[in-house]
Order: C-alpha cells, then sequence, then structure tokens
C-alpha cells in the first residue's frame, strides 16, 4: 500500500494488556517525519495509571505464560516471525516514514529485526539446567531456570523494530511477560508490530506497547513497583545511568546497551580497498545513526592519504533526499536536535584544525539532512574524538605504530565495537585482544547477527542481546539440594 493508505490503518492506540485503547486522559502526541518536519499523526500519550495498568495485565498471566510449554511459546514466535515477513513492506515504509532512513536501510532492518523472532523461537525450547552428584556424595545438585518475571523494555528511535524484537524475542521465549516503552519519535512500528503479534496469537497481556511523550513519568513508577523483575534498555549512556539508579531500589535485573564511539583501525598492511568497503558500511549503515558505527578512523600514516581519497570518492556517490525517494541513499538525521549536534562537532574539529574533504555543511531547506562528510588530520582535543556524532560523518586521524593505533582506539569511555582492517592474522588476534569493546569486527564492517552476543563493556553497558547469551538476560537461576 502508498504511504497515505498505510497512515490511514497504522495504529496510534495504546496496546494495553492486549487490547487497543486511547490513553487514560485522552491525550495524543505528534509523530513528525524527519524528511520534512511536518506531522504524521497524532498517537495516544500513555499514562502513569495506563502504565500500571499494563503491569497488573503483565503481572496476571505471567506464571501463564510461564507455564505455556517451550515449544508453544517458540512456535508463536515463529509465527510471529513469518507475518513480520509478510508484511515487509508495510514495515519498511513506516519505518522510512517516521525515522527517515532510506528504503533499502528499513528494508535491511526489516530483515534483521524479524530474524530475532526466529532466532528465539529455537532458543526458547533450549533452555536447559543439570543434574548432578554433589562432590561430598551427600545429595544431588538439581539447577534449573526460571523466567525472570515482569520485564521494562525502553527502545530507542533508530532501529525502530530491531531494538524491540532482540528484546522481545528473548523475553517471550524465556516465559516472561513484557511491557515497551517505545522512543516517542517511532512509535508507530511497534505498534504495528503488536498489532502483528496480536494477530499471530499472542495471549493479552503478554505484551503492552505504550507509547508517550512522558518517559521518565510513565516509566518512574513501573520502576517503583516491586512487581517489576527486570529492565532492559537502549539508549545513551546518560540516561542508561539515571535509570541504573533508579533500579537499584528494587534490585531489578538490568540490562544496558548503551552508547558507543566505535573505532575504525586501518594498519598498514591492511588492504586499503577492503578497507574502504569495510568502512563505507560501518559507517552509513543507517545514515551513520547507529550505535555500533564507526566513529573515530584511526589509519596508519603510510596509508592514511590512498584510503581518505578512495572513502572520499565512494561516499561522493551517496544521494541526499527524503528516504522514501527511491534514488535516495542517504535519509535526513531524525530531529534538529540531532542536526545541530553533528553540525557542531563538524565545526568544532574544523576549528581546530581538520580538514575537510567532503560535505561538511547542511543544505537549506525542510528536513533535518546532513551530507556524507570525511574530515581528515583530526587534532586530539577535537570532540568528535570523545563524542558519539550519530551521523554520517567520518573523522580520520593517522598514527605510526601498531602500539599508537591500539592506544588511540581506547582512548575513550566507551567501549561497544571495534573494527580492524588487517592482512596479519597474528596481528589481528592480538589487537583484538587488545582493544577494550564488547564486540570487535575483523576486516569487515557489519558485525550485527542475531545469532552473536551484542553488547559492551566500559560506559556502553552490561548484558548482552541476541546469541544463545541473549535469553539468558531473562532467565533466574534456582538451585534445589535432593537427598541422596
Amino acid at each position: 500500500m502508498d504511504a497515505v493508505e498505510l497512515m490511514r490503518t497504522v495504529p496510534t492506540t495504546l496496546f494495553l494488556g492486549g487490547e487497543k485503547r486511547d490513553a487514560e486522559n485522552g491525550a495524543t502526541f505528534t509523530v513528525f517525519d524527519p524528511a520534512t518536519g511536518d506531522a504524521l499523526t497524532e498517537v495516544a500519550d500513555a499514562s502513569p495509571a495506563d502504565a500500571m495498568k499494563a503491569l497488573d495485565a503483565a503481572v496476571a498471566v505471567q506464571r501463564e505464560w510461564a507455564a505455556t510449554p517451550a515449544r508453544e511459546r517458540g512456535e508463536l514466535l515463529r509465527a510471529v516471525f513469518e507475518k513480520i515477513t509478510a508484511r515487509a513492506d508495510d514495515f519498511v515504509l513506516l519505518m522510512t516514514l517516521e525515522m527517515g532512513k532510506a528504503l533499502p536501510e528499513s528494508a535491511a532492518e526489516v530483515k534483521y529485526g524479524a530474524e530475532f523472532f526466529r532466532w528465539f523461537s529455537e532458543e526458547a525450547v533450549r533452555i536447559a539446567g543439570r543434574y548432578t552428584p554433589a562432590p561430598a556424595g551427600n545429595g544431588r545438585i538439581l539447577v534449573t531456570k526460571q523466567p525472570v518475571g515482569p520485564c521494562l523494555a525502553i527502545t530507542p528511535w533508530n532501529f525502530p523494530l530491531a531494538m524491540g524484537t532482540r528484546k522481545i524475542g528473548p523475553a517471550l521465549a524465556a516465559g516472561c511477560t513484557m511491557i515497551v516503552k517505545p522512543a516517542s519519535e517511532t512509535p508507530l512500528t511497534m505498534l504495528l508490530l503488536a498489532e502483528v503479534m496480536a494477530d499471530a496469537g499472542l495471549p493479552k497481556g503478554v505484551l503492552s506497547v505504550l507509547p508517550t511523550s512522558k518517559s521518565g513519568e510513565v516509566t518512574g513508577p513501573l520502576l517503583d513497583d516491586p512487581r517489576l523483575r527486570k529492565l532492559t534498555f537502549t539508549g545513551s549512556t546518560g540516561v542508561g545511568r539515571m535509570l541504573v539508579e533508579k533500579s537499584a531500589k528494587g534490585l531489578l535485573r538490568t540490562s544496558m546497551e548503551l552508547g558507543g564511539n566505535a573505532p575504525f583501525v586501518v594498519f598498514d598492511d591492511a588492504d586499503v580497498d577492503k578497507a574502504v568497503a569495510g568502512a563505507v558500511l560501518a559507517k552509513m549503515r543507517n545514515g551513520g545513526e547507529a550505535c555500533t558505527a564507526a566513529n573515530r578512523f584511526h589509519v596508519a600514516n603510510t596509508v592514511r592519504e590512498e584510503f581518505t581519497a578512495k572513502l572520499v570518492d565512494k561516499l561522493s556517490s551517496y544521494t541526499l533526499g527524503p528516504g522514501t525517494d527511491p534514488d535516495t541513499t542517504l535519509g535526513p538525521l531524525i530531529n534538529a536536535d540531532q542536526l545541530e549536534k553533528v553540525g557542531e562537532l563538524v565545526q568544532d574539529a574544523v576549528g581546530a584544525g581538520a580538514r575537510v574533504r567532503l560535505g561538511g555543511v547542511a543544505p537549506e531547506g525542510p528536513g533535518y539532512f546532513y551530507p556524507a562528510t570525511v574530515l581528515d588530520e583530526i587534532p586530539a582535543q577535537a570532540r568528535i574524538l570523545k563524542e558519539e556524532v550519530f551521523g554520517p560523518v567520518v573523522a580520520i586521524a593517522g598514527f605510526d605504530t601498531e602500539e599508537e593505533g591500539i592506544a588511540a582506539a581506547n582512548d575513550t569511555e566507551f567501549g561497544l565495537a571495534s573494527y580492524i582492517f588487517t592482512r596479519d592474522l597474528d596481528r589481528a588476534l592480538r589487537v583484538a585482544d587488545a582493544l577494550e569493546s564488547g564486540m570487535v569486527g575483523i576486516n569487515r564492517g557489519v558485525i550485527s547477527d542475531t545469532a552473536a552476543p551484542f553488547g559492551g563493556v566500559k560506559a556502553s553497558g552490561f548484558g548482552r542481546e541476541g546469541g544463545s547469551e541473549g535469553i539468558e538476560e531473562y532467565l533466574e537461576t534456582k538451585y534445589v539440594a535432593l537427598e541422596p
């Protein structure tokens, strides 16, 4: 269907306990198109009272959902995967309308996001325990895994589907109920997902989706309620720290996928063409608005000019425009604040002595557009080396020795992802061990995989999503002591 028809049919109410409802006070907020700045639609604006109703619903069915056979939970998730795939075109267009990314980027996310339901449909039946004799011979040790209980997921705007599915998938597979609070910039994709899940047969109460413009007011009472047992959050480190403090009162299980400032290290023995191709993927995926996006390009001085010139050539071909235009390869940033931040970081770097090799100036007109930009000779004091840019800006700095490259890569409070390009396997493994990040890509520019554990260290958070590790975040371990 076209955009007009899709916007007529997309759900805009709360999905509360499995039912579509208006907010308790009838309030709504506006969702905007970042390509134009115009309003897309009005969405129900959840209140604290709505949040407590959602928790009531989750608690009421928690025991029943946990007791549902793992095979049935898995088959439901598989059915949702099939339905997302069948409606992929709707998800793609809706995501582009509310988030702005180019259609091919949205298509890639829909495929990636749906895959979490297929993956965790298979993981649901693999929840295992153990049964062993006690070493002293005085009994038996039985270890089982049980669902944590009702969960709260707070998701960001940059991946409106996948950041939700990689939380909902393992939670439901483990036998937990969940409340999702999507970002106010992009609630529509998650509301459509909830509708699809209901169509697939999801029991009422197992999932609620609460869009709101008042995140703290709505999530605060949930975090204070002892019936909530788990918080999972993807977003900025600053907000993550506040949520960890807030959840400490109830000693909630928490998973935090926070900010990134990924280094992209190109050594002097790298295949430069391969490194350039990897850089395009690592930087330009999702228009640069990704926590795994390469932010700091540390390139050996002996190959820096070759790498930079070839990268400029590749990025010069990007077409800036509305994400819904089939010719567009780079859509707008999410909003005016993000546009301003990207511009400030670029101007700060240039003011400190960086050289602009491509782009660097936002076009005039409506929407929040910023062109593909390459900066070279970034001085050490530039903010762009310390702060996550979250936009299509490449910041290149040189180094001479392997030790200097590693030190530059680790010179950040963050530790989510890192990228290495080298032909030397020994060096690749040595550097991967030395890098302070939760994920490392060797000679590849995209590392996200549903079958692999996603997460960081340092100020990039804790906990893992995806892989066989992902479901463990939603399980508690119980030990039962048995007589001999």
